[in-house]
């Protein structure tokens, strides 16, 4: 046998033996700054003990029972806020994806001035579709969309009052 081959092969052999010892040792989660903080880590081997008193909960279960009669009676559903009552309500934007007309069924719970926009992907208003005071009740709006619109994915921005309602519209 050569010497290079015989080299070779004891470096091949020293490389698995290293391999070997280094895949074998402890890793730890953070990297110490020196070698002598590497030197004094300390392991907790005991886990913390939390000392607290706290009921265990059992349910009430059974035929008429309710199970949160503890947490209504102490005021805690009490103190949940109500939704207030919403002005707008859009019900259906159709048909999606448009080609010439767009229709919207919405709700309005008093009069006020509407708004209906159609807004690119960035947020610019591309058209300004309608924009007049609306009475209160379900209403039916047909907006024709203009020829100069793209074929893409834009958002149609429903404002009335203080509220705003954005649905995405797709444009063929």
């Amino acid at each position: 046998m050569s010497k290079t081959l015989q080299t070779t092969r004891l470096l091949y052999i020293f490389c698995i033996l290293c391999l070997g010892v280094l895949g074998s040792s402890e890793v730890y989660a953070q990297k110490s700054d020196s070698i002598i903080n590497s030197i004094r880590l300390k392991r907790i081997s005991k886990t913390p003990q939390i000392k607290a008193s706290v009921p265990t909960y059992r349910p009430n279960y059974g035929i008429g029972s309710n199970p949160y009669a503890d947490a209504s009676a102490t005021g805690i559903t009490k103190s949940i806020p109500q939704p207030a009552s919403k002005l707008l309500s859009v019900l259906k934007v159709y048909p999606n994806p448009v080609e010439d007309q767009i229709n919207l069924i919405l709700r309005l719970d008093r009069e006020s001035p509407l708004s209906v926009k159609i807004m690119d992907l960035l947020g610019n208003e591309i058209v300004t579709l309608s924009n007049e005071r609306t009475q209160s009740g379900e209403q039916t709006k047909n907006y024709n969309i203009p020829n100069r619109l793209n074929a893409g994915i834009y958002f149609l921005k429903i404002t009335a009052g203080s509220e705003t309602v954005v649905k995405r519209i797709s444009v063929l």
